[in-house]
């Protein structure tokens, strides 16, 4: 890690801080440590990069002064509480992450306790009578979870209002709802708008330069989706290529069921870059992140066929959540599967590998499931995430670097960034309703290697599962400096260039590159695919198969150039046939 600076700071103890919270502390007290420190802190800085230890040590230094008595500890979920207790225990800070409102006071061992937002928002009066009897500091993780509503920002501000200290911390966008942030500074700029104001922030971007975390290839996957309406119309749609919202978000589902191949062929390419990872990370681990239980369980079974080992499967209402989290991150495992809890604050720093596995897309999710894989432990260390070729999360994808902060004075813009949505996806509604009716049935999903996203560029072009295109990419070495992987990246995708120039024929259509070519053909047969379908009104899953009948060859997604072209002309001589 880089180190801090100890010539600055003989009065802390810089020599075991990172730089950046080296920094942040000096923000807080002075360069000379000097300041009595503010009220009220608010601290930013990217996932893994190691806010809790930031805030410990700084809870440390305000109780060995004096200037505070106890310890609150507000966390989202209830594993958090148990890490951030364990976290505690490691610099001598005692606290309690079992207490509950009914409790009464704290034992005499504890310095202070760790609580959720929704036990603080059911018994405020409680909390502020807690706050009120001992100099207090409180320790907000993931402030944004303050203002989940009006209720829970009042509950907040009421319960620590009378606090002697507080310190915000977040690591992931702010909201775009327009309530304030409890105890969150908003400043109003020339365009009269009011912004939160972090008094330090820490981004993706120093943190890479840093080697304070890892850099994160994003693998994206495309492919051809089949899926049966209600009204029983058969629809195919292939990810990566324009779609209706609807026709996104039907093909996306697809994608994802695991009835189909596509979440399969992702998964066994996933735990193949995992083993490329182990060679130089031995103990690099893997995390699938599910919509539900059903699907979860699934994908566990798909992992130990591919794999040969059983996969630990974390559920949101599973009393034992906790305990299989430590377990794994204790142990060499390779996979976990976990229905979305894990998606923020968890701490597994071997998790190297991910495969997002999710329909949700609001970019706080995205960034705080991301961020479980981009901790690093040594320099070189690197991440990847498999995806689903949407442009939603291509977005997010290329905007890892992009810094946010909380605006009021706004209409809420309906661009997903901690809304409803995130609220939803952290509930335990991990099962489908019961009786509710499928919008379809997936007939047939099948995956193809897109491309991948790095440091803002777009690199590589469609190969099939298993192709050597393909490993090429999954193959990439997984101890490599962040220029490394960049020129790595650009040397392969031009190798993979000149190998497909080198395959042109006479054929003056060849004169593109293969990849080029076969996508250009895709799109033509499936606009005559769409066509024919509104001329005879048969589905077009059904136009498909009739021609993988009369031409033969694979689906879509594995057909070559050449089947491509015969399936193209002998819709042509249908629609030819037709008019006479």
């Amino acid at each position: 890690m880089p180190p801090a600076f100890p010539e600055r700071a003989a009065w802390g103890t810089a020599s075991s801080l990172r730089a950046w919270q080296q920094q942040a502390l000096e923000a807080y007290f002075g360069t000379d440590g000097s300041e009595p420190g503010p009220r009220d802190f608010l601290t930013v800085a990217t996932p893994g990069a190691g806010k809790t230890t930031f805030a410990l040590r700084l809870a440390r230094e305000l109780m060995e002064r004096r200037t505070v008595q106890a310890i609150t500890v507000v966390c989202p979920t209830e594993h958090l509480k148990r890490q951030w207790a364990e976290s505690a225990a490691r610099v001598g800070i005692k606290i309690d992450p079992e207490w509950q409102n009914s409790d009464g006071p704290i034992g005499k061992d504890f310095h202070g306790v760790a609580v959720t937002y929704a036990t603080v928002a059911a018994r405020p009066a409680l909390h502020r009578n807690r706050t009120e009897s001992r100099k207090h500091l409180i320790i907000f993780d993931e402030v944004h979870h303050a203002g989940d509503g009006l209720s829970w920002g009042d509950a907040v501000r009421e319960a620590f209002e009378p606090a002697t200290r507080r310190l915000a911390l977040s690591g992931t966008p702010f909201r775009t709802d327009i309530n304030p942030i409890p105890f969150v500074q908003y400043e109003e700029g020339p365009d009269g708008i009011r912004r939160s104001q972090a008094d330090y922030t820490y981004g993706y971007g120093p943190a890479l330069a840093d080697g304070v975390v890892r850099p994160v290839i994003f693998l994206a996957y495309a492919g051809e989706m089949r899926w049966r309406t209600r009204a029983g119309d058969e629809i195919t749609a292939t990810l990566g290529e324009p779609l209706t919202q609807d026709q996104m978000a039907q093909a996306w589902r697809a994608a994802l069921d695991p009835k189909g191949d596509w979440i399969k062929q992702v998964l066994a390419a996933a735990d193949r870059r995992l083993t490329e990872l182990r060679r130089a990370i031995p103990d690099a681990g893997g995390l699938v992140i599910a919509t539900d239980h059903e699907t979860a369980r699934a994908y566990a079974g798909m992992l130990k066929a591919v794999t040969g080992q059983s996969a630990t499967v974390v559920l949101s209402d599973d009393p034992t959540a906790s305990k299989k989290i430590k377990k794994f991150a204790d142990t060499e495992d390779r996979w976990m599967v976990a229905v979305r809890m894990v998606s923020e604050g968890v701490d597994i720093p071997r998790l190297a590998v991910g495969v997002y596995a999710t329909s949700t897309s609001t970019p706080l999710f995205f960034a705080q499931a991301i961020g479980r894989f981009v901790r690093a432990r040594k320099r070189g260390e690197t991440a990847s995430v498999f995806l689903p070729s949407v442009p939603t999360l291509m977005g997010h994808a290329s905007e890892m670097e992009e810094e946010r902060d909380h605006v009021l004075d706004r209409p809420v813009r309906e661009d997903g960034l901690d809304d409803e949505l995130l609220a939803e996806a952290n509930r335990k509604q991990d099962n489908p309703d019961v009786g509710e009716e499928l919008p379809f049935e997936t007939v047939e999903a099948s995956a193809t290697f897109d491309r991948v996203l790095y440091d803002g560029g777009e690199f590589g072009m469609h190969a099939q599962p298993g192709s050597a295109e393909e490993e090429e990419y999954l193959g990439i070495p997984g101890l490599l400096e962040p220029d490394q992987v960049s020129a790595l990246l650009r040397k392969r995708q031009a190798a993979q260039m000149a190998s497909e120039r080198k395959r042109k024929t006479g054929d003056p259509r060849a004169d593109r590159t293969a990849a080029e070519d076969i996508a250009a053909l895709r799109r033509e047969l499936n606009g005559l695919v769409n066509a024919w379908n509104h001329r005879t009104g048969q589905p077009q899953g059904v136009i498909h198969n009739e021609l993988r009948r009369a031409c033969g060859g694979p689906p879509v997604p594995q057909a070559s150039a050449a089947e491509i072209r015969d399936r193209i002309a002998k819709i042509r001589d249908w629609a030819a046939k037709r008019r006479h």
